[in-house]
């Protein structure tokens, strides 16, 4: 594989999923570390991504999605957001990750909706606090510097004492085998904690992660209850998901 592109398939996979581990990429691209490292820095040196020991940022993510125009696949992300506000009810507790699609669906909340939103993400407990009618409850513990979210042994045990009516995460890759799958192992023991802690699981997602996989399991595919994509819920792609019992938006 020529170095664009190697170059390519990291920025693409850093945009799709946020970040990339080194390991990972080379294991994809069946080449070494040190190229992975050398292709990392270049792309980190020309501003397409920022470097962190171990593997790559989305710069967008990283800089609190400031600009629509350097959020990865926005018109999707935009879609999904109208339709995840859908599932949201007067008087819900509402548990939710953070990520580009969360952000956007914070933004989309209507101001009439009263509703307790819980989160440990504080790009979206940012959008939160200024929507006029609902309730705010930050997860505190120690802050994640690359996905900015608390994580930790005490983010955990509050949310362990939680029992709310739905939880909203943004995913990194879903398919029917392994189920919710992640990259990040801090933020996949947060995930792992806010499902249990729910009666409904929702899933928010642009179609591109369907049937990928991540090196760290969140949960089964029958602890998901809701995918919001930006296709249409007739799309042949979600037909799978429809058959073993999944709501699809």
């Amino acid at each position: 594989m020529l170095k664009i592109e190697r170059q390519s398939f990291i920025l693409h996979q850093v945009n799709l999923h946020n970040k990339v581990l080194s390991t990972d990429l080379s294991k994809q691209m069946k080449v070494s570390d040190d190229t992975i490292r050398r292709d990392i820095q270049q792309l980190a040196d020309d501003g397409k991504v920022i470097k962190f020991h171990g593997g790559a940022l989305s710069p967008s993510f990283h800089n609190n999605h400031s600009s629509s125009k350097d959020v990865y696949a926005y018109t999707q992300k935009k879609i999904i957001a109208q339709k995840a506000i859908s599932i949201i009810k007067d008087g819900m507790f509402v548990l939710t990750t953070g990520g580009t699609t969360i952000i956007e669906m914070a933004r989309a909340l209507p101001p009439e909706l009263h509703a307790t939103f819980i989160s440990g993400s504080i790009p979206a407990l940012a959008e939160y606090i200024v929507h006029p009618n609902i309730e705010v409850i930050a997860i505190g513990d120690k802050i994640s510097k690359d996905s900015k979210i608390t994580v930790g042994s005490d983010a955990i045990s509050r949310i362990k004492e939680l029992k709310v009516d739905l939880c909203i995460l943004g995913i990194s890759a879903i398919n029917l085998e392994t189920g919710v799958s992640d990259n990040d192992w801090e933020v996949v023991q947060i995930k792992k904690a806010m499902i249990a802690a729910s009666q409904k699981v929702a899933c928010l997602t642009i179609s591109e992660k369907i049937n990928s996989r991540q090196p760290f399991q969140v949960c089964e595919i029958n602890k998901i209850d809701t995918i919001v994509t930006e296709l249409s819920a007739e799309d042949a792609l979600l037909a799978p998901y429809k058959s073993v019992g999944i709501k699809v938006l």
